[in-house]
């Protein structure tokens, strides 16, 4: 089957990637376009597939076609390839806020549509990605969308109604989680560690932290207890957060993020 990518920015690079290092696809099969020259040149020589200046060209070749644009060029760019999308492509939206409904709109047709969300740190093929689709989109098609973005990290089949609550909770928070490790970094760098090394500090206890919640199964709330001793520092810490509204601040930033998903 042939892979094609409308648009060739950092999501798309990372998906195209993790396709070719997993040999799910082979480079002969993937195609990109771009409006940059140079990054088509950059995508071609950083892994070898094929690629087109012209959108219709990656419609006309492939059987599913990644739109990896940004969500203020998407219904400019449906306009555009609507009339050579096929009965059997599979199109795999990428962008917050567009629902199924307006994509099928934009192409005024029945289209099969994967509605997808995942995160920038599929760069580093620990990526998590929801997605969800139409009922044209078979569940071997579904699968094998499933396939290419497993190789970039994690991916769960929601219901449509949780997508704008997945751009708060993990499409989004990369950007909240890097301000945190900055934080850490600040605070240890104020105590005079050297900040490369403070950086390396808070990153790696926000990782093996992450990966405790995913591989124990545990609460997090039980593993932050592990840590809190009767008196001790983590619980100093923990009590001066409570107060500065840590949590509250968090669950009103994903809310504000919803809420700015939900009218793009």
């Amino acid at each position: 089957m042939k892979v094609g990518f409308i648009g060739a920015g950092n999501m798309a690079r990372a998906i195209i990637g993790g396709v070719v290092s997993s040999n799910i696809v082979c480079k002969e099969n993937v195609f990109a376009s771009d409006k940059s020259l140079a990054m088509l040149e950059k995508v071609k020589n950083e892994y070898g597939i094929n690629t087109l200046e012209s959108n219709k060209e990656v419609v006309e070749k492939c059987e599913v076609i990644f739109l990896a644009v940004k969500p203020q060029f998407y219904f400019e760019v449906i306009k555009e390839i609507s009339p050579f999308v096929k009965e059997s492509t599979v199109i795999v939206s990428i962008a917050p806020g567009k629902t199924l409904e307006e994509l099928k709109s934009a192409f005024q047709k029945d289209v099969k549509i994967v509605r997808t969300m995942p995160n920038t740190p599929s760069m580093v093929c620990e990526g998590m990605t929801a997605l969800c689709s139409n009922e044209k989109v078979s569940e071997g098609e579904l699968e094998f969308v499933c396939s290419l973005l497993k190789s970039v990290g994690e991916v769960e089949v929601v219901q449509e109604y949780m997508m704008d609550a997945v751009v708060g909770v993990s499409g989004s928070s990369p950007a909240y989680v890097y301000m945190f490790i900055e934080a850490l970094a600040d605070g240890a760098v104020m105590e005079g560690m050297p900040r490369e090394m403070a950086y390396k500090f808070a990153a790696q206890a926000v990782l093996g932290s992450a990966k405790m919640v995913l591989e124990t199964g545990m609460h997090p709330g039980a593993l932050k207890d592990m840590v809190c001793s009767p008196g001790g520092t983590t619980i100093e810490a923990v009590s001066i957060l409570e107060e500065r509204g840590m949590r509250s601040s968090v669950i009103e930033a994903i809310r504000g993020c919803v809420a700015k998903a939900r009218k793009m």
